[in-house]
């Protein structure tokens, strides 16, 4: 149990007390300064502590906001602080410097706002102290009668519940899922709270859901296909109150961030082979749709991934692009229609839900590939006119994570080690433009030449020749944060490629499997990177070969097994297994760690 320590006796009529009881906290009252210090000693060391002004008002959910919330090692609001194992040693400083001070001309007390003071304090030692925004809740520490009953009125006028269900809805959602699913997720989510159901089981359970829809799918009938879609919109409706539950009760934890993480793509991919098993059984193969549906998803996600990491810190980060997206999200419609078009999840899902319960599995696909193709191109288009058009100096954190996206193998690596030498680095100034090439040269080669041609192995080798230099330098270049997107591109289209070039029967679906556990080692990269626990450890990415060592892999395979029946099947089926098992088994072991970060991710904004 956490402890929660008045510094002071309350006053009268105060609620305090109570309310930290209610927010599981272990009361205790000091009489002044010294015992506030006594106390603070005298709890566990890995627990969490706050100090509270016995004079505070204010609503219980700003205490909730301040005094609860696990993903940072201190936090306060106005006449509240608190800090968690690795934030207690720089809070005992602090008290006992405060402590040691003399107090305030006049006042006969330790000082007039201690925990603001303290607050400060562990800022100045170098601890992060969050500070929620509280909005319209109420958190003072009123300094007389008249004040206090003013303070008072202040939290009667505010309905706490209300806030709390408001803010438990994420701020920037899609048109469908703002107006069709938060409307009522959210007392979804808080009636959840309240029988202590926890976001993971809420999670597990749209998983679930995802999945049987896949199954109803996989009959190829067409009562299947309509179940299939309700229960697909069912699983959409629990994935958005977990999220919602999470951020209504703040129960963020590691296991959490990575079943959040990683669930959405496994639910929306498994719908997708559930669907190509259902046509299957009609007699229309769609695998290969599928498998672009999700090579097109996958690469439109790394786009913004890559965006988003190369500009996370940049300086000057301002262009004539933002500028003018900024008047246009001024203007109410036009934020809706934008954020429409790019098809987000919940609009994907919709309309995955509507189609297949009136249509079939290939005009649900051809839906998702025009779709997400005029998405991708609107989204792409717009950030390299924002990267061309703006002045921002990218840091070198922003390269690294480029550079931990881009998931170069030892192939690669040996190549760039080459190129970094002083009389060769000068011939990698354009790490795009390589990319590009490279990127290029083994897809073209896999499409013209025929199935198992040498020249294909050739072209994937001079692919990783070309992937090494492209990064030889930083990725600090005004487009180079489409390197990693156009890595992906290269490697899961020649998968697609060559297996629908393939005789061997079922190579597809196997492809389907091997570009899946591809990405999903992809996805848990950037998850890694935006807990700022950095990309998953060196030794995984050589084993897995990186991007070109299995591009060259899969192209060596087709080479050596075109005429042996279903062997280049088998090989795919193998390599999946293999690379799945093994980043599966890393990701878990890091997620349940205690290295893992303690966050929820929004998934998908737009």
């Amino acid at each position: 149990m956490s402890t929660a320590i008045l510094t002071g006796p309350p006053a009268p009529g105060s609620s305090l007390d109570g309310d930290l009881r209610s927010l599981g906290f272990d009361v205790r009252i000091a009489s002044g300064a010294e015992e506030t210090g006594a106390l603070l000693a005298a709890v566990p060391a890995g627990e969490r502590v706050a100090l509270v002004d016995p004079r505070f008002v204010g609503h219980v959910h700003a205490l909730r906001l301040a005094l609860t919330d696990p993903r940072f090692p201190a936090a306060a609001a106005p006449g509240a602080l608190t800090a968690q194992s690795e934030a207690r040693p720089a809070l005992a400083r602090a008290l006992s410097t405060v402590s040691a001070a003399p107090a305030p001309t006049g006042t006969g007390t330790l000082a007039d706002d201690l925990t603001g003071t303290l607050a400060e304090a562990l800022d100045a030692d170098g601890v992060a102290v969050h500070r929620p925004a509280l909005g319209t809740l109420v958190a003072t520490v009123p300094t007389d009668a008249e004040s206090r009953r003013e303070a008072r009125a202040a939290v009667d006028a505010v309905d706490d519940e209300a806030v709390r269900l408001r803010t438990a809805v994420k701020a920037h959602d899609g048109f469908f899922t703002t107006f069709f699913i938060s409307t009522y997720s959210r007392y979804i989510a808080r009636w959840c709270a309240r029988r202590g159901l926890t976001p993971n089981q809420v999670t597990t359970a749209s998983l679930l859901t995802a999945l049987i829809a896949a199954g109803c799918a996989a009959t190829g009938e067409r009562a299947g296909y309509i179940a299939s879609g309700v229960l697909l919109l069912v699983s959409f409706v629990l994935d958005c109150a977990d999220g919602q539950l999470a951020r209504y009760a703040l129960k963020y934890s590691t296991m959490g961030a990575w079943l959040d993480a990683t669930f959405d793509r496994a639910k929306e991919y498994a719908f997708y082979a559930g669907l190509a098993l259902g046509a299957a059984r009609n007699g229309d193969d769609v695998w290969g749709l599928a498998l672009g549906a999700m090579v097109l998803m996958t690469c439109r996600h790394v786009v913004d991934f890559s965006f988003n990491e190369a500009n996370h810190d940049a300086t000057a980060n301002t262009s004539p692009t933002a500028a003018l997206s900024g008047r246009l999200d001024s203007v109410g419609w036009t934020v809706w229609a934008r954020r429409m078009i790019i098809l987000p999840i919940g609009e994907r899902w919709a309309m995955i839900a509507v189609l297949i319960a009136v249509t079939d599995p290939r005009i649900v696909f051809w839906a998702l590939i025009i779709g997400g193709s005029f998405g991708a191109c609107y989204t792409t288009a717009g950030r390299v006119l924002r990267s061309l058009t703006r002045k921002a100096q990218r840091t070198d954190r922003a390269a690294q994570a480029l550079a931990d996206l881009a998931d170069s193998g030892p192939l690669a690596e040996l190549v760039a080690k080459a190129g970094r030498r002083p009389g060769v680095r000068p011939l990698f100034r354009a790490p795009l433009a390589l990319a590009l090439a490279g990127a290029a040269l083994v897809v073209v080669f896999a499409w013209l030449e025929p199935f198992g041609s040498p020249l294909t192995v050739m072209a994937a080798a001079l692919y990783a020749v070309f992937a090494g230099g492209a990064v030889v330098r930083p990725l600090k270049g005004a487009l180079d944060w489409l390197v990693p997107p156009v890595f992906r591109a290269a490697e899961y289209g020649t998968v697609l490629v060559l297996a629908a070039k393939a005789d061997a029967a079922q190579a597809l679906p196997a492809a389907f499997g091997l570009v899946a556990a591809v990405a999903y080692h992809h996805y848990d990269t950037v998850y890694r990177i935006r807990g700022g626990t950095g990309a998953p450890p060196a030794w995984l990415v050589r084993v897995t070969g990186g991007h070109e060592g299995r591009t060259l892999l899969v192209a060596v395979l087709a080479a050596f097994l075109a005429d042996r029946g279903d062997d280049f099947t088998l090989a795919l089926t193998a390599l999946a297994v293999a690379v799945a098992l093994v980043v599966l088994v890393e990701s878990i072991r890091f997620w349940v760690s205690s290295g893992a970060p303690a966050v929820h991710d929004e998934g998908e904004t737009a």
